[in-house]
């Protein structure tokens, strides 16, 4: 039986290449995952931050009075009492050029992305809400009411009603502590 060892010898062989094929194929290592995240994160592609989860609760309490001035015209409003509007007010005083979206809102972006921990549970946004939509790192003064809630949107305070209208056509916005 000289000739069976060299065909059980040549399956082996066989089989070997085979499964070195494989697991050259398919490497799991820390160092090739990091070696693609590394890779798309230098793609030029933007991360979303994601916001831990909150046991903040989504209601509009008042924390501040501050004067939105539109268009040159001073308005009364409030932000609510959340971390998220609290770094906002950090930013007091702002001057900001705003643009339409959607026909609903009017967006600025403020000079740094807000700190987004401890934000409160989503809600819907009204007419007259001032929101902070973390993907873009805008802010959104509604004149309209929106859709639906949005986890990536936060509510940040509110604008007094009967001067929701003005911010339609408003172009640009001063943003202070209330005098």
């Amino acid at each position: 039986m000289p000739t069976a060892r060299p065909a059980l010898a040549a399956r082996g062989a066989v089989a070997a290449a085979l499964l070195l094929a494989v697991t050259a194929c398919t490497d799991n290592s820390p160092t090739a995952a990091s070696s693609a995240s590394s890779a798309s994160s230098s793609s030029g592609r933007q991360q979303t931050p994601t916001r831990p989860a909150s046991t903040a609760s989504s209601d509009r309490s008042t924390a501040m009075n501050i004067q939105v001035t539109i268009d040159g015209q001073p308005v009364d409003a409030r932000l609510n009492d959340n971390a998220v509007a609290r770094d906002f007010a950090s930013l007091l005083p702002l001057s900001l050029d705003l643009e339409d979206f959607h026909q609903t809102e009017r967006i600025a972006y403020p000079p740094r992305k807000l700190d987004i921990s401890g934000a409160p549970d989503p809600a819907a946004p009204r007419a007259g809400d001032l929101a902070y939509y973390a993907p873009w790192g805008n802010l959104a003064l509604f004149y309209r009411d929106g859709d639906s809630a949005s986890a990536d949107l936060i509510i940040l305070g509110h604008v007094d009603d009967r001067d929701t209208e003005r911010l339609a056509n408003a172009e640009h916005i001063t943003i202070e502590p209330a005098p």
